[in-house]
């Protein structure tokens, strides 16, 4: 087979292939409050071939997959390169990434992900760290090095063949659509895209051994994929591209060092469950900048592994920054946790706007999970519309009745220590500040300073220690601005 590249397809690549490996730029690192180096993207050879030199068709109806895999095993052979999708509905199953190569989308691509379920079997990313397995994801990588998707198309991961949805997110209308296939609850309040996923349950999934093949394929269906999903990568990049629709979250770089986001656009309806934007889990060394969030769920969320699991790995998520993106509606604008047992650190958040989203900054954890959360740097954000906490920081997350007594400190306590927000406008939340730390872990050294947030209620402080406001001004329509029980060393400036 002759693999001839256009001209305009060899101009592409150049620029594709410069745009790669460019230093990044608007971003001042010297004026961080930790050490951080500049993020290194890929290395991308100028090599390219198209998809259809692979026999592939973007009619929305043919199977792709052995055409996105012969073009990776050739680019592979030949030490890597770009393989240019061109405008069209390219239908097909799991794609896997190789090192030193580009997926590029052209303008006016769809990656359609396949809407059979048989389609992504089970696998275990770590045997030791990950004893529970998942269907294997519409984009992956494993151990590679200098990857990319870059372009201006659109990833569709088809998320609505394995997503439940809860009938209190729909409009009426919407929910007799959906229900004209599929399978409900018995009290008739959520809706399976199938017979077997409503089967499963997470008590059939707890009780399976990890190596029980037969437990874990009866409920493979309920174990919805993450859409993007680089593990032990290094030098990975997504630029330009659309990702939406996804089963679960939808891009979560994991184990990754140098990851760059920017100016993607990642999606999922409101109403998708665990639909989460970014899950950036134990990486080091990454820049989100430019980026548009509208998501079923937390926006931008910092992870690094749950509970004793989390804690065996150790591998923190570090030296990261956010800046200048937008979130739309999510149930958090930027988040840490809940899964943070690994522990985050040297983390820079700037200039960003949350419009409609749950809460705009947020910090959750529990007893159990271990980890610590510090040194965590936000400036410069503007909020809107916050149907819950402009600022929250919670450690009893997913708790319904806190306890009040103080437990034995071990290491499965959660610690939050050193959080410095400055600079924050909210227009309209429901509570200003909710601060809410462990009888035996107070939340400790916050710092809130030079911000305007108007809300209903003012701020609620329970166990902390430390905590400055400084020139900061609360419009609050209903009770004490300030309300602080089980706290010492409030200091307002």
């Amino acid at each position: 087979m002759k693999f001839v590249s256009t001209t305009l397809c060899r101009i592409l690549a150049v620029v594709a292939a410069v745009c790669a490996t460019a230093p990044v730029h608007g971003s001042d690192y010297g004026q961080l409050p930790f050490e951080m180096q500049e993020v290194a993207t890929p290395s991308i050879p100028a090599y390219t071939v198209s998809l259809t030199d692979f026999g592939a068709t973007g009619d929305g109806h043919h199977d792709n997959t052995e055409a996105f895999r012969k073009a990776f095993d050739h680019l592979k052979e030949n030490g890597g390169g770009h393989l240019n999708v061109p405008a069209g509905i390219w239908l097909t199953g799991p794609i896997a990434l190789e090192s030193n190569t580009d997926l590029h989308l052209e303008h006016g691509s769809i990656l359609l992900f396949s809407d059979n379920r048989a389609d992504y079997p089970l696998f275990r990313w770590d045997v030791i760290d990950n004893p529970a397995r998942e269907c294997v994801s519409p984009i992956s990588a494993f151990d590679k090095h200098d990857i990319s998707i870059t372009g201006h198309g659109t990833i569709n991961g088809r998320g609505e063949i394995w997503r439940p949805v809860k009938k209190m997110k729909l409009t009426d209308n919407q929910w007799k659509k959906l229900c004209r296939e599929g399978s409900l609850s018995d009290d008739g309040r959520i809706w399976y895209p199938s017979e077997s996923i409503k089967e499963c349950s997470h008590e059939k999934i707890g009780a399976a051994a990890p190596d029980d093949d037969t437990a874990w394929e009866s409920v493979r269906e309920f174990l919805r994929p993450v859409m993007v999903l680089p593990v032990r990568c290094e030098r990975v990049l997504f630029e330009g591209v659309t990702f939406e629709n996804s089963p679960r979250w939808n891009v979560r770089p994991l184990l990754c060092r140098d990851v760059t986001l920017r100016n993607v656009s990642i999606r999922n309806p409101a109403y998708a469950q665990n639909g989460d934007g970014l899950d950036i889990e134990s990486c080091s060394n990454v820049h989100v900048t430019g980026c548009t969030f509208d998501v079923g769920d937390d926006a931008i969320c910092l992870k690094s592994g749950k509970d004793e699991a989390g804690r065996r790995r150790g591998v923190p998520t570090s030296n990261v920054l956010i800046e200048d993106c937008k979130v739309y509606s999510g149930h958090g604008g930027f988040v840490v946790g809940s899964e943070m047992s690994g522990g985050v650190y040297d983390v820079a958040v700037r200039n960003c706007l949350f419009i409609g989203t749950d809460t705009g900054i947020k910090f959750k954890s529990t007893r159990g999970r271990g980890g610590a959360v510090r040194d965590i740097h936000i400036s410069g954000i503007k909020m809107v519309d916050i149907a819950g906490d402009a600022i929250t920081a919670d450690m009893y997350y997913a708790q319904k009745s806190p306890g009040k007594h103080a437990e034995p400190v071990g290491e499965s306590t959660p610690v939050i220590d050193g959080i410095s927000i400055s600079g924050i406008s909210c227009t309209g939340a429901a509570r200003a500040l909710w601060l809410n730390g462990l009888p035996e872990m107070p939340i400790r050294n916050v710092v809130l300073s030079n911000s305007i947030i108007s809300s209903e209620s003012g701020a609620i402080i329970n166990n902390a220690d430390s905590v400055t406001l400084n020139n900061v001004t609360i419009n609050h329509s209903t009770g004490s601005r300030v309300t602080a029980t089980n706290t010492v060393n409030l200091t307002e400036l």
